[in-house]
């Protein structure tokens, strides 16, 4: 979609002469306070899983309730979810997606259908699609996009089989996301 206009490419671009908002007040930049980046940091994490504030919170309650570093506890939780191992096993192109697909029951865990995301898998779970869904066109593409996508040494996938298991829960190392864990953690401690 071509929204900026023929103008914006060529030198007279405003928008890449001048980088900052218009007015005499644009020039001003918004100081960063530590809480703006705690929240922006906790924001993140909460778009990047798709979880809302409530729900975000309970599992935030639940890693500061077991023993070891909160932030990582958080991170093994939110990693936990059954539609955000549907997306790291290679099921899904986005955990949206996954989310989707476990909702619609195209999902089974141990055998048995689960239809909530936010269900907790645990080391030795066998996730695997559903015999009705192994012969979705979603499900298949995504394979196909994400060959190439290394999927997370705590976990094990048979794509002939399309299933996967749990082999453990993932420590801090092996979670290769940008979020900077602590921050949450401060925040929610004032």
């Amino acid at each position: 979609m071509f929204l900026k206009g023929d103008r914006c490419y060529t030198d007279k671009c405003a928008i890449e002469r001048r980088n900052y908002a218009p007015g005499e007040a644009g020039k001003k930049r918004a100081k960063e306070s530590e809480y703006r980046i705690q929240l922006r940091e906790k924001q993140k994490t909460k778009r990047t899983y798709g979880i809302l504030e409530k729900q975000f919170r309970g599992y935030y309650d639940m890693a500061n309730r077991q023993t070891g570093v909160t932030g990582e506890n958080l991170l093994r939780i939110l990693e936990s979810r059954l539609d955000n191992v549907v997306y790291r096993l290679g099921f899904a192109k986005s955990r949206a997606e996954a989310r989707q697909q476990v909702r619609h029951g195209h999902i089974t865990v141990n055998g048995k259908r689960v239809d909530i995301p936010s269900f907790r898998v645990r080391p030795g779970d066998l996730v695997a699609v559903a015999p009705k869904a192994k012969d979705m066109l979603v499900i298949k593409s995504a394979l196909i996009s994400n060959e190439r996508v290394q999927v997370p040494a705590w976990l094990e996938v048979d794509i002939e089989k399309l299933q996967g298991s749990v082999l453990s829960l993932p420590q801090r190392e092996q979670i290769d996301l940008d979020i900077r864990e602590q921050l949450i953690v401060e925040l929610y401690s004032k």
